[in-house]
């Protein structure tokens, strides 16, 4: 079943990146003539000191506060002279912030009043995907079309209840990215995974005691993360090795309906090697406070697309901490809302940071953790029981019986339709929310 899709038969409910603007273009300078001759220390720059400089950004400072702020540091001739080196930690060069109060319905609004054979007809489908294209243009330009396919009843596409979407959409209370903590390499041409150097390899080894982290050249995740990639403030390549999950989708996908799972995610005519990056889990970031508001409504209607972001990674990462942010792909998300599950999942979720300095607010990447062949069903498992799992003992077994009694009104069991080789038969989750840590320390198959 697609998770929370009350649409779905299915049994049980589940669980953008932006891409970097195109900067790199804006490597060379671009100079008007001018008669100016260079400084005689042979600089061919001259250092402004009257220009205006942008304001220290901070944790509550959003890109656009920015917008009126020259950030000009450079001059060549007495005309303005933009260098990558400071073009890069321009705030205004970060990627823009999205804020769940203006997202659109309008589209939804019409597709929903439909009725009698113009709301069954094939050609929407058509519509469905144009709407994908034109959502996605942006920040996976040269992802492969996303198709949609029935060949069960005739529901032409699956429901117009969401704006499709592959960016994370701030909440309120929910602070913008964290620019201020946002620390980016020195690096030219691609990072190496290996640097001591460079600060975004040296973070990532940190966090796995000085193991391989990251990507390897062919875009393999080679470990269980977290994984920071490099960001907007970075001086390496758009095409750095350590620009995976930024880069967007690069496998052809299929939405396409089950006999008995409702909508479902399917892999095009391609396999897909075992750990490589088929989307994010993109939606709204909300406080625990509206997710827990949201979550009584979803209980009622027996659904919920809520995903706890419930790990602190690098402080605290071996201890248990309460979720401060929570993804909801209800009202905006893409394709992985439609994630079925299974006893034997062929994809999981993983912490990757890109723009985002709080440790608090990665984003959900979504991992092959095997070979998927070609038109084969893409699940991950709701309930995060993966093969090679150990138990990390970060949980009291106290504390864990009182959650599960004071939940228990939450918790249901479903029978289980994913047909895998190994099915327990029947699937129990917690309906007013899903769970993100999955003991993701402890993945032996990394």
């Amino acid at each position: 079943m697609s998770p929370g899709s009350e649409e779905n038969e299915s049994t049980a409910s589940g669980p953008s990146t932006s891409t970097r603007s195109s900067r790199r273009s804006s490597r060379l300078s671009k100079i008007s003539s001018g008669t100016g001759s260079p400084p005689s220390d042979g600089n061919l720059f001259e250092h402004d000191d009257a220009a205006q400089k942008s304001p220290q950004s901070s944790r509550e400072t959003s890109p656009e506060v920015f917008a009126g702020t020259p950030f000009t540091t450079a001059t060549l001739g007495g005309f303005p002279a933009f260098q990558f080196a400071t073009y890069r930690k321009n705030p205004k060069s970060y990627p823009k912030v999205y804020h769940s109060s203006d997202l659109q319905t309008s589209l939804h609004d019409q597709m929903n009043s439909l009725r009698g054979p113009i709301a069954a007809h094939p050609d929407l489908r058509d519509v469905y995907e144009a709407t994908i294209l034109q959502n996605t243009a942006d920040d996976e330009p040269n992802a492969p079309p996303i198709a949609i396919r029935n060949d069960i009843d005739d529901e032409p596409t699956p429901p117009w209840n969401f704006y499709y979407t592959n960016k994370m959409w701030h909440g309120e209370g929910v602070p913008d990215p964290d620019i201020k903590n946002l620390k980016g390499c020195e690096c030219k041409g691609k990072c190496n995974s290996k640097s001591k150097k460079c600060a975004c390899a040296v973070k990532n080894q940190q966090v796995q005691d000085g193991a391989p982290n990251g990507y390897d050249p062919n875009g393999m995740l080679l470990s269980a993360g977290p994984v920071f990639e490099c960001n907007s403030m970075c001086g390496c390549d758009e095409d750095c090795y350590n620009r995976v999950v930024q880069q967007g989708r690069k496998y052809d996908i299929a939405i396409q309906k089950t006999r008995h799972k409702g909508w479902g995610i399917f892999n095009g005519k391609t396999h897909i090697p075992k750990f490589r990056f088929i989307g994010i889990y993109s939606g709204e970031i909300l406080t625990d406070k509206e997710a827990h508001k949201r979550g009584l409504y979803y209980n009622a209607a027996g659904i919920t697309y809520l995903f706890d972001i419930d790990f602190y990674w690098v402080k605290e990462r071996r201890k248990p901490h309460e979720s401060v942010y929570v993804v909801d792909a209800f009202h905006a998300g893409n394709f992985t809302r439609f994630l079925n599950h299974s006893c034997d999942p062929n994809c999981r979720l993983y912490p990757i940071f890109t723009n985002e300095g709080s440790d608090q607010k990665p984003l959900l990447a979504v991992f092959s953790i095997k070979d998927i062949q070609p038109r084969e069903e893409i699940c991950f498992n709701y309930q995060g029981n993966y093969p090679g799992d150990e138990d990390d003992g970060l949980e009291n077994p106290a504390e864990e019986e009182e959650k599960e009694k004071n939940n228990a009104d939450d918790v249901i069991y479903k029978k289980c339709q994913c047909g895998a080789a190994n099915c327990t038969g029947t699937i129990s989750f917690d309906l007013s929310r899903l769970s993100i840590t999955e003991r993701l320390f402890r993945c032996q198959d990394l």
